[in-house]
């Protein structure tokens, strides 16, 4: 079966590099702008991930759900926190973001069964 936190992981790496490589001042200026917004500052670094899962979910972009949810675990965050932010962000959005909170769902499992 394959690993999906390992194929996402892949090729957003992939294509990040090509992107990279690709040489487009704008696009790396956008790049070090989301590095440098989730660096610690006055909102620790676990905290602003969740804020960044819930704007993600809010707006139906799953590839951004799955690296909020990694950064997120990466930073210690519960599952009880995790389906906190998501209630928020699936209140917020409404029910189109169902669909989205049943992958992150799925994803965060798949997180937790790689740890274990």
């Amino acid at each position: 079966m394959p690993n999906q936190v390992e194929e996402f992981n892949a090729y957003r790496s992939k294509m990040n590099e090509k992107l990279m490589a690709d040489n487009n001042k704008i696009i790396k200026r956008i790049f070090n702008l989301d590095t440098n917004a989730y660096a610690p500052g006055a909102l620790d670094v676990k905290t602003k991930e969740l804020l960044g899962l819930v704007a993600s979910a809010v707006l139906r972009c799953d590839d951004c759900v799955k690296y909020h949810l990694e950064s997120s675990h990466k930073e210690g965050a519960t599952k009880a926190e995790v389906m906190e932010t998501l209630g928020i962000a699936t209140l917020v959005g409404g029910t189109i973001v169902v669909p989205h909170l049943r992958r992150a769902y799925e994803y965060w499992e798949a997180l937790e069964t790689q740890e274990g």
